[in-house]
């Protein structure tokens, strides 16, 4: 029976896929009619498989879900839309060369004399824009908007398709801090006039200051449910790890020494005629974490294709210990001593259908240890994969189980043990920790520093203002393509300030710039 307190309640919900990996087991999820909820859990531990299932994208072996004390069979999400649940996923589910009022109506497009009309679309997304106030310009094609504003696009999708219930996904994972504290005001706002929030986070400053309540799964398993405002972080983070987590990074003060990535004037203009890069100079010296902050879409992501050769720029220059790496092939680059953490794991960190131990090796089968006349050494690969596997504490059946049917923070451990296990002299790190948990984020942040104290250089690339800011030693601020900003000491940098100057409200001068950045 369900209770009507509830506007959710999904009752012992089991998923086991065919494989015999049981995602979810007998969990009681029950959320509140106007309540921000927060579904909290380290990578694996069943959140979104779980959130799946309300949404209609997945089926539950066994269990009962009510909405609205309704006993319902989400069969898809037609269907879970139709109920009033609506879902904005991590990664944006945006077509970019639509306008917003375009991709706010795609599948429901209002018609006049059998045409797409539309003045109508434009008419609807202001309307609803009004309405919960959150405001975007209708005619603007979404490649060229800012990833805040994408965000709030999302969200009225949702809610002009009749969403009461909202699961939002990682929903400030790419916002400046800025952008997080708007898009609070609007979902405190939403909550106000009806809606239900269910805030799906790993970011306990966020949790603790936006939800009502929050429930915990561990191993596919509910650890209970809480009154946000009755439970600690560090018992967040006990809950959702098993053990203590230490929040914070700890690390002796760098001690730089010679230049082993020197970038000079690097331009680039993508395929729309909008400039990427503008004339990018900077250096990455052995023993320091360089830090790039910015919202995204200011080119850090263009810079990494650059120097790993997965795009090529129209002029400027980029040397590893005075060798080009520009345009130099991969397998080049990482004989130069260059490994590469890539932002988006699953098209360029791994391949999904081999096994982890394939992509363990990927980066070495033609080493001697492995590859010693005309027979590969066996042995060898399966003992080096066990150990990296341990290491790296991968949660996995063996060295044989299909990488892409790991969870996202195991996944994520597997290109980082691959990575690092190379011995590295620059380490090329974009996003390392997004989209995973606070066990496995506390883990690849520790492993950055000491590589980094015995000698590495790394280029650190996070849309994680905490992150960015407590691992580096200097860091950079980029703003359409520019260097808005270069400190060399980012213990007096804080939320704000960075804030302000990735939305470009401050910016040094080039003069300050070059200072800051050759020590004057």
């Amino acid at each position: 029976m369900a209770d009507i307190e509830y506007v959710v309640q999904m009752k012992g919900i089991t998923k086991v896929y065919p494989n015999g990996i049981a995602a979810n087991q007998g969990v009681d999820f029950d959320v509140k009619k106007r309540e921000i909820h927060a579904l909290m859990g380290e990578n694996g531990a069943g959140k979104s498989t779980l959130m799946k299932m309300l949404f209609g994208l997945e089926q539950p072996t066994d269990g009962e879900i009510f909405v609205n004390g309704e006993k319902v069979n989400l069969s898809s999400p037609t269907v879970a839309i139709s109920k009033g649940i609506g879902m904005v996923h991590q990664h944006f589910m945006l077509v970019p060369s639509l306008t917003v009022a375009e991709n706010m109506v795609l599948g429901m497009e209002p018609k006049s004399k059998g045409f797409i009309d539309s003045k109508k679309a434009v008419q609807i997304t202001e309307e609803y824009a009004k309405k919960y106030n959150l405001y975007v310009d209708p005619n603007a094609k979404v490649r060229d908007i800012p990833v805040g504003m994408k965000q709030k696009v999302e969200i009225l999708k949702a809610l002009v398709r009749g969403a009461k219930i909202l699961i939002l996904d990682e929903p400030t994972a790419v916002l400046t801090t800025q952008e997080t504290a708007e898009l609070f005001k609007e979902l405190i706002n939403l909550k106000d006039q009806g809606h239900t929030v269910i805030f799906i986070s790993h970011k306990l400053n966020e949790i603790k200051q936006i939800t009502d309540r929050l429930t915990i799964m561990r191993g596919g398993k509910s650890m209970g449910v809480y009154n946000t405002a009755d439970i600690s972080k560090q018992e967040i983070s006990k809950l959702m790890v098993g053990r203590d987590v230490v929040l914070t990074v700890e690390k002796d003060k760098a001690q730089p020494t010679d230049v082993v990535l020197k970038v000079r004037d690097l331009e680039y203009t993508n395929e729309w005629n909008k400039k990427m890069l503008d004339k990018l100079s900077f250096d990455v010296r052995k023993g320091e974490i360089l830090g790039v902050a910015g919202v995204e879409g200011n080119g850090q992501r263009e810079l990494v294709d650059m120097l790993f050769n997965l795009n090529v720029p129209d002029s400027g220059t980029a040397t590893v210990n005075g060798e080009n790496i520009i345009g130099v092939s991969q397998r080049k680059i990482r004989d130069m001593g260059v490994s590469l953490i890539p932002e988006d794991r699953m098209t360029f960190g791994i391949a999904g259908a081999g096994t982890i131990e394939e992509n363990l090796i990927s980066d070495r089968c033609s080493k001697k240890r492995y590859n010693n006349g005309p027979l590969f050494n066996i042995k060898n690969m399966h003992d080096d994969s066990d150990q990296l596997i341990e290491d790296y504490t991968v949660l996995c059946k063996s060295r044989k189980q299909q990488v892409g049917m790991l969870s996202g923070g195991n996944i994520q451990k597997v290109v980082v043990a691959r990575e690092f296990s190379s011995e590295p002299g620059l380490i090329i790190a974009d996003q390392p920790t997004r989209g995973i948990d606070v066990g496995a984020t506390e883990f690849i942040r520790k492993k950055l520093v000491e590589l980094s104290r015995e000698g590495a250089a790394v280029l650190l690339g996070s849309a994680d203002l905490n992150e960015v800011m407590e691992l580096s030693d200097s860091l950079i601020v980029m703003v359409n393509g520019k260097i808005a900003a270069y400190f060399d000491d980012t213990s007096v940098l804080d939320d704000t300030i960075m804030g302000e100057y990735m939305l470009g409200l401050k910016q040094q001068s080039d003069e300050e710039v070059r200072r800051v950045q050759h020590g004057e």
